[in-house]
């Protein structure tokens, strides 16, 4: 049995009262896609099947690094059943990705296990994976580099030798103020530290693959797990060498994504190919085993934090050197250089900073982007190192904290723009639930000692321009009947979004949930948008309908005034009516209103568009990575209560409180569990996953040995929301899909520090670790 005990505060008699005035806003209601999912009506990839449907399968490389010297596929080709067989030759050679630098299948050499050598498409699965078996590769081995300090010595193995070297050319590097004069200073506190994050992977219920269809004019529908589908169309289609409009993408109910469905990958690429050839649909869906040895990673680094504080405990500096495994091609992993970056310069009150990341190129699998986005990461060392200061300044962590956190109005080193924050009320909430009295305060029970740690974030909550737009484009069509249907480019990942979408367009129009439909998964129907991505989907998309509505609600209230013989100025909407302020008995009822305009001489339709872009700025090396990237941020606290047995090393985590500044509060259902979510996911990555390597290839492909955090280690875990609506915000909102995952590895780690007087600098924390780190403090 599950030992989950979730308690769900709003914190504030004014957020109640702020409540009082919405007729759905800040209610507790279901998901919107709920009874699809619990009734086993909603269609994942892997439920997906289309007439004449083919099975692809991939084969891949036997070494991390070696030339390929010939491909026979002949043996493949002439098996019953198979019905074609594809290699580099066979395609357009067309590179794609963020460099340029990955080909869908693999010419001339291979980088890493994970490559694709060639492809088949055959009558069913069995028969695919017998044609495999069937191609023949010779290779010639190279050596290989599977370490991103070693991949930068001059005399290391390139990889990409049109690159010149294997440190991807991609600069992340910012600088404001002097970070060395401060170091030389006699009167500041210096920390100094290494801090080691490995591979992990996204484990999604749904695993990777893509189904594509190719008809008999050469136009491509392609089901896939995206997070970004007309980034995805656009790039897909550069890949295959046709224009972008004969490409279609449908998303089917997406099994989880937390990032990885940023990308475009070769499954992607080879599915759509195996179709163009065939003229039949194709499916290819990775095998668990498959997902946990190919699909991407959360980006693995190595960060090096040297800060500096006064001994008055104001904090003056901070260099931060990120080393980042990219493996063999560069994927939206490298990118979260720039939320590194952010949260360098941005978390707390701080004049100097230097910040740099080396992007480089090994032998290992590829990375991609994960919940997050580099935050969880980079926190773990800050707000470890946060700790340490604090203790070497004798200041208690809590007040180090206040005496450095960031307010209302301030404006970060790199421009961005605080609006609304409540770091403050975070850290003091979490401290009084979590019942804080002060370092080593915890009673010990015997062999088991007991520790409180505490971590803050700093994340974007207002979009992310980190492509040249953020916009997202929403459309309202209201029948005769009131049913109110809104065609938004937002996509659903499993976040709940499409709940919060819904609210805010029954809210804005006056009418019950019921009566709302969304429609978002097809290309062909929905307007644009540039995708899931920073915690977007609320705030962005939000913003997007409620401006859809407004327009919606106008039209809507036009009518109304001719029907009821009242100014516009003078009508309300409520519980699917229109009806006069003053005069309340004259109401007619949204049906009605809109049949009789259809049948109306000289009749209309109530049909309203809105594209919502924020006014927000890019921050790239050309600008020197300055520019406000998000209309508003968000602010946390967590707090972690552990036992840690010193004869074993094992650290269970007891209680976890987690509060958030995340504007107003739509849904508390769906809040709760995202930050719940968040938080679970995150003790996970500290504490048992891993993705165990030995020279580039994974050695653990299953979940008997890819551990993961299960029910019976669950802590209880109390979520606490706090803070004011932020004006940007639909209704007050703002986002918080990442926030929960951010801080809760490095309060870990605090917590095991008080516990025990170690201090683990890299993750995950075993017991083995923990162990090494007793005996180190007792040789010590």
């Amino acid at each position: 049995m599950s030992s989950v005990q979730a308690t769900r505060t709003i914190a504030g008699e004014q957020a109640k009262l702020q409540l009082e005035e919405f007729s759905v806003i800040g209610k507790r209601v279901p998901k919107y896609d709920s009874f699809e999912k619990v009734t086993g009506r909603a269609q994942f990839l892997i439920d997906l099947k289309l007439p004449g449907m083919l099975h692809g399968k991939i084969l891949r490389s036997r070494y991390a690094h070696a030339k390929i010297l010939n491909i026979d596929t002949s043996r493949a080709e002439a098996i019953p059943g198979v019905v074609a067989v594809l290699t580099a030759k066979d395609t357009p050679r067309i590179k794609f990705g963020f460099m340029k630098d990955n080909l869908p299948l693999k010419e001339g050499k291979v980088l890493s296990y994970r490559d694709e050598v060639a492809a088949v498409a055959a009558i069913d699965e069995e028969t695919a994976i017998k044609a495999l078996d069937a191609i023949e590769v010779e290779y010639e081995r190279l050596p290989a580099v599977f370490d991103p300090l070693e991949a930068m010595k001059e005399n290391a193995p390139k990889l990409h030798e049109e690159n010149g070297g294997n440190l991807a050319k991609i600069p992340f590097s910012f600088r404001a103020g002097d970070v060395e004069s401060v170091f030389e200073r006699k009167d500041v506190i210096v920390d100094d530290g290494e801090f080691r994050l490995h591979f992990m992977t996204h484990v999604a219920l749904g695993t990777m693959g893509a189904l594509a269809s190719c008809d008999s004019s050469g136009r491509l529908t392609i089901y896939a797990n995206t997070q970004a589908p007309f980034m995805y169309q656009r790039e897909i289609a550069e890949a295959l060498g046709i224009s972008g409009d004969r490409v279609r993408v449908i998303q089917p109910f997406i099994g989880g994504a937390f990032g990885r469905g940023m990308d475009l990958y070769p499954v992607d690429v080879i599915a759509a190919m195996l179709s163009m050839k065939t003229k039949r649909p194709v499916k290819i869906l990775f095998s668990r085993e498959e997902d946990l040895s190919y699909a991407p990673t959360r980006q693995p680094a190595i960060i090096k934090i040297k800060s500096a504080a006064s001994r008055g405990g104001k904090l003056l500096a901070r260099k931060v050197v990120v080393y980042l495994d990219t493996g063999a091609y560069v994927s939206w992993g490298a990118f979260d250089a720039r939320v590194m970056m952010a949260t360098c310069s941005g978390q707390y009150r701080i004049q100097n900073v230097s910040f740099d990341a080396w992007p480089v190129y090994t032998n290992n699998p590829y990375s991609g982007t994960m919940r997050g986005a580099g935050n969880p990461q980079i926190n773990f060392a800050i707000e470890s190192q946060m700790d340490t200061l604090a203790e070497k300044l004798s200041i208690d962590p809590i007040e180090f904290r206040l005496m450095n956190s960031n307010r209302a109005g301030d404006v970060t080193l790199q421009g961005m723009q605080v609006t609304t924050c409540a770091m403050d009320e975070t850290l003091k909430v979490a401290a009084k639930e979590i019942g804080w009295k002060g370092r080593h305060c915890e009673e010990a029970r015997g062999k088991k000692k007991r520790g409180i740690g505490f971590s803050t974030l700093f994340h974007v909550a207002g979009g992310a321009r980190v492509y040249r737009s953020d916009g997202c484009g929403a459309m309202i069509k209201i029948d005769d009947f009131g049913k109110v249907t809104v065609l938004i480019g937002m996509s659903e990942i499993g976040t709940g979004s499409d709940t919060s979408i819904a609210q805010i367009a029954a809210e804005e129009l006056g009418v019950p949930l019921s009566k709302i439909e969304i429609v978002n998964k097809d290309t062909s129907l929905k307007p644009w948008d540039v995708g899931i991505h920073a915690s977007r989907a609320t705030f962005i998309g939000g913003n997007a309908v409620l401006g859809a509505a407004r327009s919606a609600r106008k039209q809507i209230l036009d009518l109304a005034s001719r029907e009821l013989l009242e100014d516009p100025s003078n009508l309300d909407v409520g519980n699917g009516e229109i009806y006069s302020k003053f005069s309340p008995e004259k109401r007619v009822d949204y049906a009605k209103l809109l049949r009789r305009s259809h049948f109306a001489s000289g009749g209309t339709m109530v049909m309203s568009s809105y594209f919502f872009d924020p006014p927000t700025e890019m921050s790239e090396a050309e600008n020197n990575f300055l520019g406000n990237i998000s209309m508003a941020y968000a602010f946390g606290t967590q707090a972690v209560l552990v036992e840690v047995d010193e004869e074993t090393g094992k650290i269970d985590v007891l209680k976890v409180v987690a509060v958030h500044d995340a504007g107003r509060i739509l849904n508390p259902v769906g809040a709760e569990g995202q930050i719940e979510g968040g938080v679970v996911m995150s003790l996970s990555y500290a504490l048992v996953e891993q993705l165990i390597l030995d020279e580039g290839m994974v050695m653990n492909p299953s979940f008997a040995d890819y551990k993961l955090f299960t029910s019976l280690e669950m802590p209880e875990i109390k979520v606490i929301f706090v803070g004011e609506p932020d004006p940007a915000g639909p209704f007050g909102a703002k986002g918080l899909g990442e926030h929960g995952c951010i801080p809760t590895a490095a309060a870990l780690a605090n917590a095991l520090y008080d516990a025990l007087g170690v201090r683990l600098q890299e993750l995950p924390l075993t017991p083995d670790r923990v162990l090494d780190g007793l005996e180190r403090k007792i040789r010590n």
